[in-house]
């Protein structure tokens, strides 16, 4: 019934915690496959795949490439698409069921609520930006998941082989009143934020999306993000 797509490219350190989070999907029924779609991992990644019982799929390196392997190679009426490092809150399944049990979803798209596994102010602060920044332009990022029906993705050309953005091109296509913001989170690492700096990390995410609207290449954009 469900698909659930992860691209991953190094992804040991998180990839269990992702997994482990879409065991009640499994056991519910609800869950038909998991699809690892992997860019060249030299690390653990295809180990912890086969180990979780997962369909382990290479590809050329490149997130909107890998997503978009992942569409073709699933055999479920919906699909999940979410990031190596993102885990599920608890309950997620229930929510999911509904939500693709209402009239009209196969018109829908589904997407989380942003959240970090960060317990410090820099944190929730980013949090209510990304809530403010959903709610003022609809628009969501791919570390908030998206649960789209097979015949809109298709409908709608699906991913795009981008090396950025390609989460921001797709959620335009779908359109903001065809979005709906579920309330289960999608937690995602703060490790990259701690790293660089939450204010600098951020700034350079909106850098990022202004230089999308501006029809700079993504391959140009991608060389900036890092």
């Amino acid at each position: 019934m469900l698909s659930v797509i992860i691209p991953t490219l190094n992804a040991e350190s998180r990839l269990v915690v992702t997994l482990r989070a879409l065991i009640p999907g499994v056991i519910s029924g609800l869950i038909k496959e998991v699809i690892i779609v992997d860019g060249g991992s030299a690390d653990a990644t295809a180990r912890i795949a086969d180990e979780a019982g997962c369909i382990f799929v290479r590809s050329e390196c490149g997130r909107g490439v890998q997503l978009a392997r992942g569409a073709t190679e699933a055999r479920g009426d919906w699909l999940l698409f979410l990031h190596a490092d993102t885990e599920l809150s608890p309950g997620w399944e229930v929510e999911v069921a509904n939500f693709m049990a209402s009239p009209n979803s196969h018109q829908m798209a589904g997407v989380f609520e942003f959240a970090l596994d960060d317990f410090g102010r820099d944190a929730r602060r980013l949090e209510r930006a990304v809530s403010w920044r959903c709610r003022l332009f609809g628009l969501p990022y791919g570390d908030q998941g998206l649960l789209i029906h097979r015949h809109l993705y298709d409908q709608l050309g699906g991913y795009g082989a981008m090396p950025l953005m390609e989460d921001v091109d797709l959620v335009r296509r779908i359109g903001r009143r065809k979005i709906a913001f579920l309330r289960s989170k999608a937690i995602t690492s703060a490790q990259r934020y701690r790293d660089n700096g939450y204010r600098v990390r951020s700034l350079r995410n909106l850098l990022c999306l202004s230089l999308y609207f501006l029809r700079v290449p993504t391959h140009v954009i991608a060389r900036l993000y890092g």
